[in-house]
């Protein structure tokens, strides 16, 4: 059996812009908004109405080839838009209005109705709070159901995007005492009477995206607004909202996947000016130590991608991608750290301070190892898949 690693030649335009954007765009002001953080990147403003102009063309190409046996749709797009603007800076990757983290979980989730009604928000995503991190089951928000609205009450902290997007999507408890079966996700509009911004974070990386902390008291947002059913299903769980980090996973792992190229490129440029070929003929074992040390790097990064593109058209044919999904995020967040620190490390001087990029990268990357679930939370994952254990079975 052969299998086709090529892209299908669709796709190549889909590249090629996302290449430029981050070329002549995002890497000349890079180092600008990571140094003024919480400024807003105006240069973006124009980007977003490109991108909102090729997602009406994509949608519109997506169910014309609806018909076709294999699907390269959203997500395989998504993540290759991903890698290229990640490749120039993914702060500002995180910040093109019209492209949150929320239109994933929308994308993952939402009826056909929904689709459409909300195919043009700029939607953030808030899931954790101040009780708790990973464990998504924790969620302490309410949603309580009052006529044709639901009215809700909590805060969300480290939500990306959350003081620029025009919408969030919400996860909230329908009920406390069902646990986890009653967690579903709502879209709200930020504009909604109730709704604060009470801070933005300083952080380490991705400065040019903001991070916020929400306050929603008593928001009321229509029933209609609900994604996926509104049953509460105790024997299935939160599946149904479980499903957006099957479509955001892969999305982050590519994002990992262009900040690791990167660091990869300036790291090659660096061992040749130093006079150190990369040499694929030889064994590692036989070049110098930082040479067998990028072609380790190289290695991990190029299943980093794969195991990316996997997850991603699984996802565009309606195949369960739980396990790939996680594959990829943990492999992928836990290669571009590596890759990262050891740019900086063989880079030395010129790898620790503010006259390159590499630093910056080094700091960058360390969220994508953390936020859509942690390094950790992935392997937990990945286990639970691979031995058929339940949550309950292994924790």
């Amino acid at each position: 059996m052969a299998i086709n690693l090529e892209l299908p030649e669709k796709l190549n335009s889909t590249v090629e812009r996302a290449h430029l954007a981050a070329e002549h765009i995002f890497r000349p002001i890079s180092r600008k908004y990571d140094l003024a953080e919480h400024e807003y990147p105006v240069e973006l403003d124009e980007l977003g109405k490109l991108a909102k102009q090729s997602r009406g063309q994509e949608r519109s190409g997506d169910a014309e080839a609806s018909g076709e046996d294999t699907v390269n749709g959203t997500n395989l797009r998504s993540v290759l838009n991903a890698r290229e603007l990640s490749w120039g800076d993914v702060g500002l990757m995180l910040s093109i209005p019209g492209q949150g983290l929320g239109n994933a979980a929308i994308a993952a989730v939402a009826n056909e109705e929904q689709l459409e009604r909300f195919a043009d928000v700029w939607a953030a995503m808030a899931i954790t709070e101040p009780g708790f991190g990973s464990d998504s089951a924790a969620v302490t928000t309410t949603a309580v159901l009052d006529g044709d609205d639901y009215v809700i009450n909590g805060e969300k902290i480290f939500v990306t995007a959350g003081s620029r997007a025009d919408h969030v999507v919400v996860w909230a408890t329908l009920d406390k005492n069902l646990g986890r079966a009653a967690i579903k996700s709502f879209v709200v509009p930020l504009d909604a009477d109730g709704i604060a911004v009470v801070r933005l974070e300083h952080k380490l990386g991705i400065k040019s995206s903001d991070t916020a902390v929400i306050r929603f008291d008593d928001v009321r947002v229509p029933s209609g607004n609900l994604l996926g059913t509104a049953e509460i299903n105790v024997e299935k769980g939160f599946g149904g909202v479980m499903q957006t980090f099957d479509n955001t996973r892969p999305m982050v792992a590519a994002m990992a996947v262009g900040v690791g190229r990167a660091a990869l490129e300036e790291m090659r440029r660096m061992l040749s000016e130093a006079g150190h070929e990369v040499d694929y003929d030889k064994p590692a074992a036989a070049q110098h130590v930082a040479v067998a040390e990028f072609i380790r790097l190289e290695s991990d990064w190029e299943a980093s991608w794969l195991l990316t593109l996997r997850a991603a058209w699984m996802a565009d044919n309606r195949e369960p991608n739980s396990l790939e999904a996680s594959m990829s995020k943990a492999k992928a967040g836990r290669t571009v750290t590596d890759v990262t620190n050891k740019a900086v490390e063989i880079g030395g001087t010129g790898g620790y301070a503010e006259s390159e990029l590499l630093e910056k990268w080094a700091r960058d990357s360390k969220i994508l190892d953390i936020f859509e679930g942690t390094q950790q939370i992935q392997q937990l994952i990945i286990a639970r898949r691979v031995l058929g254990k339940t949550s309950a079975d292994l924790k």
